[in-house]
């Protein structure tokens, strides 16, 4: 027995020694940099806050900026005392006397970190380990991650200690560390949560910001006041646990309510969508930049100035238009929402659905939570369960609006939403069915391959047999008569684009579909005539500029300039020259066909009611059973594309409140109407279409409206009203085929 025993230690001792020696080992191999660069006392001497970059309009207004750390930084002066109290009490409690590393903790962490590799364990890291990790970082090592990123904290923590005191590592980790909402800094979150300064806090306040530091987003006081009011708790125990405070003024001070006095400076950006696309775009230049130059710019940290192509005062025009139109439209649904039950059996159909999604109970979902609401009025805060916030977010009327130059493709205007804080998700690029919008497109592809726009198209009421009976209506339930192709497009009748999407080669649309840089696929079924296929604002305001352009296509762009915090220029955006897609004459008629939708046709109401003169051609869409509405507007010098509608397309108006020409044309025409007002944008974006020659003009002349003749009515008594969209298809390709045939007899002859 004691042989066994004797032979049992002399192996545990060398187990032990063996695991020594590689603690060991591990550590200086780390240290000398094995495992990457280790901070050094002199990086650590020179260690700067990172600057943030500046966002500019083309009229030189600053808009936004880019960070990875908001932050202002304070001194140890700044500090109050019941601040560090808090800090110390709640995060290491024996900062005053370890030299960087808590021996205590070390052990724990060991176990549960390093051998177990919990990730969650926590509880180990000082204050000087916590800041080595948000001066540095940490790097990806596979499975040997932890334990790496761990002894590489506690050697910079070491070193940090060396160099700094206690009183600097205080005031370094307060002005380096994250509160929430890409914040860092204790100074900028006194500022944004109770909007004052850091040496004006009281002593639950800095409770509350201390709470913060565990999760910044779920002990958020602003997005979640109970969850911190909870830890502010336990931050008030601590202090009284270590005698910074007597229990009497810890449960006096528990008892207090949570009051903030927030301010978001950033929330407040009515350009915030704009503001993540250019972020985007910067950063895929900086990548070319980069990547060509062997540089190493950042635009979170460089204080990079990017000068961007959008005008600040149109878009504080669309931001006005957006608050006055969409406000009385929401108030309109909402009455429409309370008035109809199966649109409420709807709304609670989807938000039950989303609970499911998120494995939240019914019951759970009942229960009351304070939360941030939206409402045009502002953010508001309100004691609201889960599934009545999901209710309310149900039937918001989402909306996004985009202005640019046809000529060039600089956005002057984008607007991604009601509220980038609230509804970060880019309308912009949302796929939602094109309505009506598509039309031109479709007539556009049928000028292009040889139909003229006094061509007649039949207004008679047709049945597709083989798409289950459909039978297309027009909006005025009218048939009868023919229109001419531009009369049909300038009144948006849909019965006429039927016919005309019958009598079209699908292979020709989908190459003008292509042409126009369209992502989706087209389906070739006879809908597709009304604009069911999908696009989003965006590529709608490209395939439209090339109508705008005369038939030649543009990229759409944000940055016209990006310069060092020095003025040194490192990147100018280069004009491309435009690909032709359509031929000049097919894009002048279209143009002049939908100047005439806004004259006499579907967007009338932006001369009557809206009052605005430039020159300008449009055309509206609304989808079915009002899902979504559209409208484009567009001059030689400018194209507008605005989109209206709830997130799920079950949710809508179920009147013309919902039309396009009700709800998404407005945002344009009160736009359009406030620029007008400033004689410099009027004369910007006014620009005059070019004139049509006189053969141009005779190729227009005809009526848009012609009653059926006698004899055309004793055709139509023999005509079959109902007929197959796949014999219409098989005529057209025979019809396709004679033609090409007669054009190789004559190239041959």
């Amino acid at each position: 027995m004691k042989t066994k025993l004797i032979k049992f230690l002399k192996y545990a001792s060398i187990l032990l020694l063996l695991v020594v020696i590689g603690i060991t080992g591990f550590y200086f191999s780390v240290k000398n940099n094995v495992f990457g660069p280790v901070y050094t006392t002199q990086d650590l001497l020179n260690y700067k806050n990172e600057t943030a970059s500046i966002i500019k309009s083309e009229d030189d207004v600053i808009i936004g900026k880019f960070f990875n750390k908001n932050r202002t930084n304070t001194t140890y002066k700044e500090l109050p005392k019941h601040l560090i109290n808090a800090l110390v009490a709640t995060e290491d409690a024996r900062f005053f006397e370890h030299s960087g590393v808590d021996s205590r903790s070390m052990f724990r962490v060991f176990i549960k970190s390093i051998l177990l590799g919990n990730k969650r364990s926590g509880g180990g890291s000082t204050i000087s380990q916590q800041l080595a990790k948000n001066m540095t970082g940490r790097s990806e090592y596979g499975f040997m991650s932890m334990p790496v990123n761990k002894t590489k904290e506690i050697i910079i923590a070491q070193r940090i200690e060396s160099i700094y005191s206690k009183e600097d590592i205080l005031t370094l980790y307060l002005n380096t560390v994250s509160f929430g909402e890409n914040i860092y800094g204790i100074e900028s979150a006194a500022l944004r949560y109770f909007n004052k300064k850091t040496k004006d806090l009281t002593v639950e306040e800095s409770a509350t910001l201390v709470g913060i530091l565990k999760a910044n987003t779920y002990y958020n006081p602003h997005l979640n006041p109970d969850h911190s009011l909870s830890r502010r708790r336990v931050i008030l125990n601590q202090m009284a646990n270590y005698g910074y405070l007597t229990r009497k003024e810890s449960d006096s001070l528990i008892k207090l309510p949570l009051k903030l006095n927030y301010n978001n400076l950033k929330s407040n950006n009515k350009s915030g969508h704009f503001i993540a696309f250019v972020e985007k775009e910067s950063k895929q230049i900086l990548d070319s930049l980069n990547t060509a130059n062997n540089t190493a710019y950042d635009v979170l940290k460089d204080g990079l100035v990017i000068t961007t192509t959008l005008n600040s005062k149109l878009q504080e025009h669309a931001n006005t238009s957006f608050y006055e139109h969409l406000s009385i439209m929401q108030e309109l649904f909402d009455k429409q929402m309370a008035n109809s039950r199966t649109l409420q059996n709807q709304s609670n159909n989807i938000a039950e659905q989303h609970l499911k999604k998120m494995k939240i109970s019914l019951d759970s979902a009942q229960i009351k939570h304070k939360q941030t609401i939206f409402k045009w009025s502002g953010l508001e805060q309100d004691s609201i369960s889960v599934k009545d916030s999901l209710l309310l977010e149900n039937k918001l009327l989402h909306a996004g609006l985009i202005a640019l130059s046809p000529k060039t493709g600089a956005i002057k205007t984008y607007l991604g939403g009601i509220n980038h804080q609230r509804y970060a998700y880019d309308q912009i690029f949302a796929q939602r069915q094109l309505a009506s919008t598509f039309k031109p497109i479709l007539y556009a592809t049928a000028l292009e391959y040889g139909k003229q726009p006094c061509d007649y198209l039949d207004n008679d009421k047709i049945t597709l047999s083989d798409y289950k009976n459909w039978s297309p209506t027009n909006a005025d339930n009218t048939f009868g008569g023919k229109y001419s192709l531009q009369g049909a497009l300038l009144n948006s009748k849909n019965v006429p684009t039927v016919n005309l999407f019958m009598q079209t080669s699908f292979v020709q649309l989908d190459t003008i579909w292509n042409r126009l840089q369209f992502n989706s696929k087209l389906e070739n079924k006879p809908s597709l005539a009304l604009g069911t296929a999908n696009a989003s604002i965006y590529e709608v305001a490209r395939a439209y500029s090339s109508f705008a352009n005369y038939g030649k296509s543009v990229t759409p762009y944000a940055i016209t300039k990006i310069e060092t915090a020095k003025g040194e220029i490192i990147y100018e955006h280069k004009e491309v020259e435009p690909k032709t897609v359509l031929n000049e004459t097919t894009a002048k008629q279209i143009n002049e066909i939908l100047q005439n939708a806004i004259n006499r046709g579907t967007g009338t109401s932006l001369r009557t009611k809206y009052q605005v003169t430039m020159p300008l051609a449009g055309k509206t869409g609304t989808s079915q059973d009002y899902t979504d509405a559209w409208f484009v507007g567009y001059n030689p010098s400018l194209v507008m594309v605005s989109r209206v509608g709830c997130d799920s397309p079950k949710l809508h108006f179920t009147s013309g409140l919902g039309a396009g020409s009700s709800l998404a044309l407005p945002l344009i025409a009160r736009t359009l109407r406030f620029l007008e007002q400033d004689q410099t944008l009027k004369k910007l974006y006014s620009e005059q279409f070019l004139e049509l020659t006189e053969n141009e003009e005779l190729l227009l002349a005809c009526e848009d409206f012609k009653e059926d003749t006698g004899f055309d009515k004793i055709l139509d008594f023999f005509k079959k009203k109902e007929t197959s969209f796949e014999k219409q298809q098989e005529r057209i390709q025979r019809k396709a085929e004679r033609k090409e045939r007669r054009k190789a007899r004559r190239d041959n002859d």
